[in-house]
């Protein structure tokens, strides 16, 4: 088949969906949803405009929890999507209708709790709440409007509905379904389609 030459805007193939939890100035958590994540070992890689109120609350405390929404809790999280910390809001978001909510975790239906390492709260409906504290920031190099946050894990909480029966410390992929972003989309997983050859190497070995 051939491939034609696009030039695309965004280019969000599929990423999961994390609701992130920040310290604000006044020492209230600040809740936004993000999908630019991704994990390496025991570090989450975060990305995000370097003017949003979360990026500055990251520079500002080096803490967040990391919280992963599962399929169901769709309609909490796109309740989040057009809304602020900041305010005023600013005039680029205005303009493509973002709002200011002071308090996004009651305004979502959506309960926290105080974090074991770190300040920032741990949203009690998300299956996965992962402590994080950030180890090393810096903006792309050709992009200074976007920054890049190191994330090292300190703590993680999952629901016992996700665990692997039989396992101490395993999440079991065919019960967690969690929320994927896909240019502008909000999908879950299918079936699985096909078990990796890695899947003979036990999981305790990464670590």
């Amino acid at each position: 088949m051939e491939h034609s030459l696009i030039d695309p805007a965004i280019l969000y193939f599929g990423t999961p969906v994390v609701l992130l939890s920040t310290i604000a100035d006044d020492g209230t958590t600040n809740t936004a949803p993000m999908s630019s994540i991704f994990w390496l070992g025991q570090t989450a890689v975060l990305g995000m405009g370097s003017r949003s109120q979360t990026a500055q609350n990251l520079l500002a405390t080096g803490e967040c929890v990391i919280n992963l929404p599962s399929v169901d809790l769709v309609t909490a999280v796109d309740t989040l999507a057009l809304t602020t910390g900041r305010s005023p809001v600013p005039a680029g978001k205005a303009d493509v209708g973002y709002r200011h909510e002071a308090d996004k975790l009651r305004h979502a239906g959506l309960h926290g709790r105080p974090g074991d390492t770190v300040r920032a709260e741990r949203i009690d409906e998300c299956p996965v709440n992962l402590e994080a504290h950030i180890v090393h920031s810096r903006s792309l190099t050709h992009d200074d409007g976007t920054f890049v946050f190191e994330a090292a894990i300190s703590r993680v909480h999952v629901h016992d509905s996700i665990r692997m029966r039989g396992t101490a410390h395993r999440v079991d992929p065919d019960r967690w379904r969690p929320l994927i972003m896909n240019f502008q989309r909000f999908y879950g997983l299918g079936d699985a389609l096909h078990p990796s050859r890695l899947i003979s190497i036990d999981e305790e070995w990464y670590r």
